[in-house]
């Protein structure tokens, strides 16, 4: 959705309430997707589907918490870590960063050192750039 501002520019406008409810069954869709790709032990595949389309252009903290709970589930799956990052293309590597500055805010022991582990690995791989966008970017939210 997109709207004109003074000056003739557009801006693209958050996701209306209203698309919530679509936003939330594309995400059910999605984890039944992951969970199969976990399954076959195909976590990168697994985490490139969870990062794939992120709500991150909605205020609806309920599409928000459904997606975190995706990716929540494969960054817990992955136990070697170098291998996640192997074939991950770079395009998800700033809403990955994202997701693993979610996950250290739980205050959870096993996700905070998972979140810790891999982003020494996101950061080695995709350089401070991607730390400075994932906090500087305070409009596409996770």
């Amino acid at each position: 959705m997109e709207e004109k501002e003074e000056g003739g520019h557009e801006r693209m406008m958050f996701v209306e309430a209203e698309n919530a409810e679509a936003i939330i069954a594309r995400i059910e869709h999605k984890s039944r997707q992951v969970e199969r790709l976990l399954r076959l032990s195909r976590h990168t595949e697994a985490l490139k589907t969870a990062l794939e389309d992120s709500p991150t252009r909605t205020k609806d903290e309920r599409c928000k918490s459904a997606n975190w709970i995706v990716v929540h589930r494969v960054l817990m799956a992955s136990k070697d870590v170098d291998a996640v990052f192997i074939s991950l293309d770079p395009e998800y590597y700033d809403i990955l960063m994202k997701y693993l500055y979610k996950g250290l805010a739980t205050g959870d022991r096993p996700t905070c050192d998972q979140c810790l582990r891999l982003h020494e690995k996101l950061t080695e791989k995709a350089g401070l750039g991607c730390i400075v966008r994932a906090l500087a970017d305070t409009t596409n939210t996770v």
